[in-house]
């Protein structure tokens, strides 16, 4: 009796965090999602290196993390589309709307970036979905 009692327990608490984290409005600390150029990322380019030090491809959510901050602590200066990014200095992107926006990149092998802005999940399942993702990915 008591096994079957602290079962029904557990579950209740899974399906009210379930729903809590469906429902509940997203919050962010920060709404900014920091990239780093490490030290060294252009000496490892002009010797041929195709490590990747930033990712090709950024997710960031309306709302929630909407600013792409990105820090340069290389020793030479970074393009990021038409923006020099000297030593030491840190550039913040924000964005507003919705889309997908490629951009020329000196840090990345490849020379681009995208960075894909989507919607803040609505109530219910996308928002249960959306945070058990970045549960997933952090």
């Amino acid at each position: 009796m008591k096994k079957r009692t602290g079962i029904i327990v557990v579950l209740a608490l899974l399906l009210a965090a379930m729903a809590w984290a469906a429902f509940a409005p997203l919050h962010a600390g920060s709404r900014d999602l920091l990239f780093e150029i490490p030290k060294g990322t252009w000496e490892r380019r002009m010797k041929g290196d195709k490590t990747s030090i930033l990712p090709e491809h950024v997710t960031l959510t309306l709302g929630v993390r909407d600013v792409l901050l990105l820090r340069n602590s290389d020793t030479v200066p970074q393009m990021f589309g038409p923006v020099l990014i000297m030593p030491g200095q840190d550039f913040r992107l924000p964005f507003g709307q919705a889309g997908e926006h490629p951009f020329d990149c000196t840090a990345h092998a490849s020379g681009r970036m995208t960075v894909l802005v989507i919607d803040a999940p609505a109530a219910g399942l996308p928002r249960l979905k959306w945070r058990l993702h970045s549960l997933m990915t952090t």
